[in-house]
């Protein structure tokens, strides 16, 4: 088990899905992702999912989210119920990337 600076268990998951959405697909995108969201916030393991927009013309969208273990994000990747809501947001997205990573260090910065 790593540890980060702050003596705390740094063995999350991070996982980053890049995704373009295709010009006008805005709005299904966020239909779908909002159906998506709901469902993995009560998922066994879910720490946290953030949505970020493109500040500039690239339509690049990013979904990143943490788990409490690997184990936690593949068992609901691979449930029925992931598939169901993924495929369809397909028709709304001309490409992606998914990215997985163990946090071995995490910096915080101090709340003023």
């Amino acid at each position: 088990m790593g540890a980060n600076d702050n003596g705390r268990s740094a063995d999350k998951l991070s996982v980053v899905f890049a995704v373009r959405v295709i010009e006008g697909g805005e709005q299904g995108f966020l239909d779908l992702y909002e159906q998506l969201r709901k469902s993995v916030s009560s998922t066994p393991g879910h720490i946290v999912e953030r949505l970020g927009e493109p500040v500039d013309d690239s339509r690049q969208w990013v979904i990143t989210s943490e788990w409490r273990t690997a184990e936690d994000f593949f068992a609901w990747q691979q449930s029925a119920e992931h598939q169901e809501l993924v495929a369809p947001l397909r028709q709304f997205v001309d490409q992606r990337q998914s990215m997985r990573f163990r946090v071995i260090k995490e910096t915080k910065g101090v709340s003023s």
